[in-house]
């Protein structure tokens, strides 16, 4: 995908990879590269931008950020028994996008660890554990707060963290089969 656009209004954003606040201002013309997850990457001579689901509207012809809530609530929801169940917890993860790779967390294998732990009648805390595909990658707290609230917004979900980590560090064989089909690499 690469849609031109222009901006309706300020928009505030990221810049990749750095993750750097910025602000795009009213009337710029961008290129949409991708719209996974909820957000949108922009390119503006040629920089990269990350827009939070919740600046879309700022997007001509994008109105307001629709599949930002779809995705969660189209995720499943607690098993019969009423608990929280990792089914759900893979689900939502699965809508969390590197703004520069057109592949789900999951998929590009950046997901390490998972636990659902109960803290009250009917509620849970989640911790995820996850990398990034370079250290240096300064989109990492956009992609674990963008995970994060996503499993928050689960039902029976109480407290939800998410940790980056190093150990191992990520490779390219972390993908899924299916990652890497996506991508090209099988």
């Amino acid at each position: 995908m690469h849609k031109e656009t222009v901006l309706l209004s300020d928009c505030l954003a990221a810049e990749i990879p750095a993750g750097l606040s910025a602000v795009l201002p009213a009337g710029f013309t961008v290129i949409v590269t991708q719209t996974l997850g909820g957000s949108v990457t922009v390119r503006h001579q040629g920089i990269l931008y990350r827009i939070a689901p919740e600046n879309v509207g700022a997007l001509k012809g994008f109105g307001v950020a629709a599949s930002g809530g779809a995705t969660v609530a189209a995720c499943p929801v607690p098993g019969e028994s009423g608990e929280l169940g990792e089914a759900a917890v893979w689900a939502v993860l699965r809508t969390c996008f590197d703004p520069e790779i057109p592949l789900n967390i999951v998929d590009l294998g950046l997901v390490y660890d998972l636990s659902i732990e109960p803290v009250a009648e009917g509620d849970s805390r989640v911790e995820v554990k996850m990398t990034l595909t370079a250290p240096g990658c300064g989109m990492g707290p956009t992609i674990a707060e963008d995970a994060r609230a996503k499993i928050a917004a689960l039902p029976g979900v109480a407290e939800a963290k998410v940790h980056i980590v190093w150990d191992p560090a990520w490779t390219p064989q972390m993908m899924s089969t299916e990652g890497r089909q996506v991508l090209g690499l099988e």
